[in-house]
């Protein structure tokens, strides 16, 4: 960061909700003084970025007010294909000023976008063995105008920006706060689902170890039980969170264990991927501190290739049970939606054994999180820990205005917001 702040508003604009956290110093430790949360106007936020400063300026100044917000300073994150790229590489081990040359050829020949005025950044992570003879590095780049877009936001809605932060830090941030010790050494995998798409990442002791995203996310469950239940979008949106649920019968079989043995796990990072897309540019003259981030998606792969045979599908683990016609009836208008998004999980998991990782556990992150019976779900199908993160988790929470349940049942949607008002508490 620029400077050293003891409070700050964390905002997270997000396709389908914004969410604010303002986060104060009080005494060594952080509290929550205000939360809030607002619907996105439609049409004005999408995958790729935002399109409607001025709209979304009026939602977040309101919301602003009513949450009883007082600071000034703002951290906000920078996300969508249009607006971020980042790459992990790994590069011969080199000296800060070897390093600094290599990354500008790397960084202009990893340009992504027509325009020409690029704000980049990259950070190598600490290394596990001092005597490896590689190093991985974090590479960033964004484009100024989305930068500008961002500030302009905030302007608009009566703050200033203090940073321009990036979504799997903000995560790390929080891993760090309240996991520290119950995750200290070990490999994380962090499920963080969006509206429009889903972001999976390793993180070990705040680090961040191997990005990916994936283009599935809550809107592709409800436009599922919209089609195949002949129902609009609102009322597929509210059985989705209302009535929607993992039945124990989908459990059966999908306790899969390690496939990594005896076949070439599909490779989600190589160069051929369709799109790409990362969060880590941060102001210029920042430091966006430890364990910078960004994210990549693969293209379209054919299900017969390697991996991909392994992965369950529905059939083999959604026996239908008739106990609960209406629940099962739900549950099979998303089921192939879900069958999908495990193999993606999957995917990531059996790469990052593939090459020579483990993971410990995995924590579902956003809106998506709340899916009644997905940890189970996910916790047969992987065969490990799986846990709902709670990004206030040890915190105190003294908002004044505070909006009866808000956090209680929305406590995975703010991971992002709290993640960005964490930066009180890192240097």
């Amino acid at each position: 960061m620029a400077k050293k702040l003891n409070s700050v508003l964390g905002i997270d604009i997000g396709s389908q909700q914004i969410k604010i956290a303002e986060i104060k110093m009080q005494g060594k430790e952080p509290a929550v003084t205000a939360l809030g949360m607002a619907l996105t106007p439609e049409g004005t936020v999408d995958h790729t970025g935002v399109y409607d400063v001025d709209q979304i300026a009026a939602v977040l100044k309101a919301l602003i007010h009513s949450s009883g917000v007082s600071v000034n300073q703002a951290v906000i994150s920078i996300a969508g294909q249009a607006s971020v790229l980042v790459r992990t590489l790994e590069v011969p081990k080199m000296n800060p000023a070897e390093l600094k040359d290599h990354m500008q050829w790397e960084i202009t020949r990893n340009i992504p976008f027509a325009e020409t005025n690029i704000q980049s950044d990259f950070r190598a992570i600490p290394e596990a063995d001092a005597a490896a003879q590689n190093m991985d590095v974090v590479m960033a780049l964004s484009p100024q105008t989305a930068i500008d877009t961002l500030m302009d936001i905030v302007k608009k809605s009566g703050k200033s920006t203090a940073a321009i932060d990036v979504e799997p830090l903000s995560i790390a941030r929080t891993l760090a706060g309240a996991y520290a010790m119950e995750f200290r050494d070990k490999t994380v995998c962090v499920v963080e689902i969006g509206h429009k798409s889903t972001s999976i990442n390793m993180y070990k002791n705040g680090y961040l170890l191997m990005p990916r995203q994936v283009p599935i996310g809550g809107e592709n469950f409800t436009r599922a039980i919209a089609d195949n239940l002949g129902v609009s979008l609102d009322e597929a949106e509210h059985m989705k969170k209302e009535t929607a649920h993992i039945p124990d019968s989908a459990l059966a079989g999908a306790g899969f264990g390690d496939q990594t043995q005896g076949f070439q796990p599909f490779n989600p990072f190589e160069d051929h991927t369709a799109f790409n897309a990362g969060l880590a540019a941060v102001i210029p003259d920042s430091d966006p501190g430890p364990g910078t981030y960004g994210y990549q998606a693969p293209e379209e792969v054919d299900p017969s290739v390697a991996g991909e045979a392994m992965a369950p599908h529905v059939e083999d683990i959604h026996p239908v049970s008739a106990s609960d016609p209406e629940t099962m009836r739900i549950f099979n208008a998303f089921a192939q939606i879900l069958d999908e998004f495990l193999s993606e999980v999957r995917r990531s998991v059996d790469y990052y054994r593939s090459k020579g990782g483990d993971v410990d556990l995995l924590v579902v992150s956003g809106g998506g999180a709340k899916m009644k019976g997905l940890c189970e779900y996910l916790h047969a199908a992987l065969g490990m820990p799986v846990q709902i993160q709670d990004p206030a988790k040890g915190m105190p929470i003294n908002a004044k205005r505070l909006e009866p349940g808000l956090l209680e049942n929305n406590r995975p949607d703010f991971a992002i917001a709290i993640g960005n008002g964490l930066h009180i508490c890192f240097e």
